[in-house]
């Protein structure tokens, strides 16, 4: 492929780059206490993809060492938002569980989160919005198999 056909591939990655520096800034500025954005993506990521999931798969999920993973969990714990149970299919790992009150830390942020949405939809639709996910989760989806792929 020419240099000149990558500019929409590039232009595509670096524009939802900053959205996600915007988006997390916003996030982390409303958050209480210690709690970092980090947490709320596994809070999230553990609601939406896979409750019970090992701290290795969260890791690889994340793009980290499983030593920060480790670290991140640890910051989830203290706060009671998720508990480590042992893992019944390897005795050598644990699960990873959300709690009622990592649920609620979940449905706080979102709350914290509702001025931004509120200022988006003046500018565009629920509709539009929705339209625009279905390509940018395949689009997710293809670059994630490619990163494997491309090791």
């Amino acid at each position: 492929m020419a240099n000149d056909n990558l500019g929409p591939y590039f232009a595509l990655i670096y524009e939802v780059g900053i959205i996600n520096q915007i988006g997390t800034a916003f996030l982390e500025a409303r958050l209480p206490g210690d709690l970092l954005v980090s947490h709320f993506g596994v809070v999230s990521h553990l609601i939406r993809v896979c409750d019970g999931a090992t701290p290795m798969e969260l890791a690889r999920a994340f793009q980290v060492a499983k030593t920060t993973m480790t670290h991140t969990l640890a910051g989830l714990e203290k706060h009671g938002f998720v508990e480590m149970r042992p893992n019944p299919g390897d005795k050598r790992s644990k699960q990873v569980w959300l709690t009622p009150a990592g649920q609620q830390f979940r449905d706080d942020a979102l709350t914290q989160l509702a001025p931004l949405f509120e200022a988006l939809g003046e500018r565009f639709s629920s509709e539009r919005v929705a339209a625009m996910l279905p390509d940018l989760a395949e689009f997710r989806s293809v670059i994630d198999r490619l990163r494997d792929e491309m090791k």
